[in-house]
């Protein structure tokens, strides 16, 4: 199945041996409807068969009806696996078992176990539904990430050429796909905009919106001289900017393009069930051949051997396997989503179970990323004055600073007179409040105001206040530490996760003060997405990596990591796609559940195979020595298979501290 990567974040499943059709959107609900025809087709056929004195084989074709609706797709791929040598699929053995168990009716002496090969194939196929439904569809496409590849780059034409510029005198721009626009090139940045090509600012300031790159929400100030990257979003001022990468190069691309490969390189966790049928597939085919026939060519009594070879199939059939196991998964996976854990797939709980390390993104993940004053540091007037001023000037700005301010001084409805409210790029605003000057930004303001400021020794972006160019104070604004993430790093460590490291793009001093807050291992600040990849490679190898994000620019690595946890009230749509695990009440603690929830789920599912398979090798050990009955082998398979069910149910409960 060829996908257009750009597109498709493709990861099917096919090592599970099971039936591909399954995981694609209908056919769960065309599985159910095959299973609903089918048992009442069986019914039927019962009802008919204990009502009637007919020939075996009138039966049979009975019998038939009901087995090819259920089964035919099993047969179909057990037919393809042996063309191309994959011969001891599950299917495979699913259907020489059950035409066996078909068969079995025509051998001298044997009693028909035509309802058998018929329940059997109904089991099979409903362990197939309930997987088919607890995968859903893997992943679907990455392409909000398309968000941050832009459209256009408006290109500055030379003056030198006879189009230099327009009647009004300005310079004549060009737009072009920013896929044909060389390095060296100067173009123009418009407010509003995406930044097309990596590059240097030749003119302007502005502000820049960096969340789909870095995550962080607070919009960055950007100056002539600085560099710029692809994928960010100009606010404010027009840039002019000189080209320094091609587009494939541009940071937006490789984002994209870690995305679109980073599930090659992801370690899969193969399922129980085709570690185990590889093993025991290929010994009980053997075995069966051999009890069939060794034992005929010796003693000649070939229908009491063929008998025998043939119920050992019944009873090897991994029924209880193929139906408990994935049930098992399903119920963890059902237990998780009650919590408001999304676990996309079966085969993430065993890798979630062996998570050892890990990895948190800061903004949004560990914090709310949502702005707040957090502490008032006035010098020559009182701490409310100062915030009402410093909400007043701010008062028609979208910056999530401005947001905070307002928010810590909601009273607008007073009777300050605000006029000539100018917003300087990348430095803050001045206002006239009645009649006073104040100005409210950053420390380069201040210098401009000729206002004395000093620096301040709580982490947090420092909003600076001058009245008239005297400095009137700061204000610490800071993004919120959540509630419960210290709770989580403790969590984590006491369910064996032996490192905790915290990524971020935000700058040193910011991420010190939140690490020391909840407690993380490790940090390392001032990362762009490419470097949070090669921060997480680091860290692999020593036990499964897990890492936690919520940003856009957090898809690369959600999606390298063995298990990518997205937060999914309020992460970005591109983040829940890329993920494994989507945590809906953004709380970090939960990943501490989550894997307590695979932890156990995996202990339920082991208890099944090896319930499974002591009853099997018991019961087959009877039937080699003809100490069984076709009843024993029948027990062996869906009385088993049965009480696995019943079992794999508890996984629904959720465990204790959860």
């Amino acid at each position: 199945m060829a996908h257009d990567h750009t597109h498709e974040h493709c990861d099917c499943h096919e090592e599970h041996g099971h039936h591909h059709h399954h995981h694609e959107e209908g056919g769960v609900k065309e599985t159910a409807i095959k299973i609903g025809v089918a048992t009442v087709l069986l019914i039927a056929a019962v009802i008919i068969e204990k009502n009637t004195q007919l020939p075996t084989w009138a039966y049979l074709l009975i019998y038939l009806v009901p087995y090819l609706v259920v089964g035919w797709e099993t047969l179909k791929e057990a037919a393809e696996g042996l063309v191309h040598g994959e011969a001891l699929s599950e299917d495979f053995l699913m259907s020489v078992a059950t035409l066996g168990a078909l068969g079995i009716g025509f051998m001298p002496g044997a009693e028909a176990q035509f309802p058998e090969a018929v329940f059997v194939m109904l089991f099979f196929q409903l362990g197939e539904m309930f997987e088919g439904i607890a995968e859903g569809r893997s992943r679907r496409s990455i392409g909000h990430l398309m968000d941050i590849r832009p459209d256009v780059a408006h290109v500055e034409i030379s003056p030198r050429a006879s189009l230099g510029r327009d009647d009004n005198g300005a310079t004549a721009l060009e737009d072009r796909n920013p896929a044909d626009v060389p390095i060296g090139t100067i173009i123009i940045v418009k407010p509003g905009e995406k930044v097309p090509l990596d590059g240097i600012v030749l003119e302007g300031a502005s502000s820049l919106d960096t969340v789909a790159l870095t995550g962080e929400s607070v919009p960055r100030s950007i100056n002539a001289g600085d560099e710029i990257l692809s994928g960010c979003v100009n606010l404010t001022g027009v840039l002019k900017v000189r080209t320094t990468k091609e587009f494939g190069e541009s940071t937006a691309s490789i984002i994209l393009e870690l995305v679109e490969h980073a599930t090659e390189h992801k370690s899969r966790s193969e399922s129980f069930i085709t570690k185990f049928a590889r093993i025991y597939t290929p010994i009980v085919v053997a075995l069966a051949v051999l009890v069939a026939i060794v034992p005929s060519l010796i003693t000649g009594e070939w229908a009491t051997w063929v008998y025998r070879g043939l119920m050992f199939l019944v009873v090897s059939c991994p029924c209880a396997l193929v139906i408990s196991v994935p049930l098992s998964f399903f119920g963890g996976i059902g237990g998780a989503s009650r919590k408001g854990i999304l676990i996309k797939g079966a085969n993430l709980m065993d890798t979630l179970r062996g998570v050892r390390t890990v990895v948190f993104d800061k903004t949004g993940t560990l914090t709310e990323g949502v702005f707040e004053v957090s502490a008032v540091h006035p010098d020559v007037i009182d701490p409310q004055e100062l915030l009402h001023l410093a909400a007043h000037v701010e008062r028609h700005s979208t910056h999530p600073i401005a947001m905070a301010l307002r928010n810590a001084y909601p009273n607008e409805a007073d009777d300050c007179e605000i006029a000539n409210i100018e917003e300087m790029a990348g430095h803050g605003v001045v206002a006239s409040v009645n009649g006073r000057r104040v100005a409210v930004g950053n420390s380069k303001l201040m210098d401009g105001e000729h206002a004395a400021w000093h620096p301040c020794h709580h982490d947090g972006t420092i909003v600076h206040v001058s009245v008239d160019g005297e400095y009137a104070g700061h204000i610490v604004i800071s993004d919120k530490i959540k509630a419960d993430a210290a709770d989580a790093i403790s969590a984590l460590k006491a369910a064996g996760v032996r490192r905790t490291v915290m990524l971020t793009g935000d700058q040193e001093s910011v991420a010190a003060g939140v690490a020391a807050a909840v407690g993380v291992d490790a940090f390392h600040a001032g990362l762009l997405p490419g470097d949070k990849v090669a921060q997480l490679e680091a860290l692999m190898g020593d036990g499964a990596v897990a890492f936690v994000g919520d940003g856009i620019n957090d898809a690369p690595v959600l999606a390298r990591a063995d298990v990518g946890i997205a937060m999914g009230a309020l992460g970005s749509d591109a983040a829940i796609e890329a993920a494994d695990v989507v945590l809906m009440d953004d709380k970090p603690s939960s990943l501490a559940t989550a894997i307590r929830i695979a932890r156990r789920t995996v202990r339920i599912a082991t208890e099944n195979i090896w319930f499974a398979v002591g009853v099997k090798v018991l019961v087959l050990a009877l039937a080699s020595v003809g100490l069984a009955t076709m009843w024993m082998a029948v027990f062996a398979d869906v009385g088993v298979t049965v009480l696995a069910v019943l079992n794999a149910m508890r996984a629904l409960r959720l465990p204790r501290r959860a």
